[in-house]
């Protein structure tokens, strides 16, 4: 499958807000953005206003580089959303919180989006009981997502478990660190997914 292999700082830097693409270095002083808060470049700082479709195009690749999603992908959940009931901008951004990966990380059980995409692939979770090592597998409502139990004992997890008890998940999942499993209880609400991306800009892009 393809993946982005390059200096994943330098996407925080390019889009200008922290993605917390590397977990705990993020929360630190050593993050890049807190060291150089302009864009990658030679010209970074010189550069000139966007224009309506440069704007459109920028939340569009910052919404791609948050999910950790390719652009063929992110077309295909676009389509998706706009063939739902409701409102396509907040389709799209409801689908992409059902990820399994960020259900994962939105549950505590991984520092970033992109470990929660490895520890996936590794077949470390279930779903309902079942081995499931999709990324984007898309999480129902009442779904259960538990640590396997060999995994469990590993120190990684035990760290994390240790770290996510002082946070709080989102309203529309429940967390039981004890047991190291949480569960859907709904499907998220716009004001419950706390992303910086203006959707509509997105709707705008893909609709001229």
């Amino acid at each position: 499958m393809a993946r982005y292999t390059g200096a994943v700082c330098r996407l925080c830097r390019r889009e200008g807000i922290k993605i917390y693409l590397k977990g705990d270095r993020c929360y630190s002083d050593k993050c890049a953005l807190e060291r150089k808060s302009y864009p990658p470049g030679e010209k970074a700082q010189t550069r000139r206003k966007m224009t309506e479709y440069g704007l459109q195009l920028r939340e569009k690749q910052r919404a791609r580089r948050i999910y950790g999603i390719l652009e063929r992908q992110f077309r295909r959940y676009f389509d998706i959303a706009e063939r739902q009931k409701g409102i396509t901008g907040e389709n799209l951004l409801r689908l992409l919180e059902r990820r399994l990966d960020n259900v994962v990380y939105r549950l505590g059980f991984a520092a970033s989006r992109a470990e929660a995409r490895q520890l996936v692939r590794h077949v470390h979770f279930r779903v309902n009981g079942r081995r499931v090592d999709i990324p984007s597998y898309l999480v129902r409502i009442g779904d259960v997502i538990a640590v396997a139990e060999r995994s469990k004992e590993l120190p990684r997890f035990v760290e994390l478990a240790e770290a996510a008890a002082h946070k709080t998940p989102p309203p529309w999942l429940e967390v039981d660190f004890e047991r190291m499993q949480g569960r859907v209880l709904g499907f998220p609400a716009r004001e419950d997914i706390d992303v910086p991306i203006k959707e509509h800009l997105i709707v705008e892009l893909y609709s001229r």
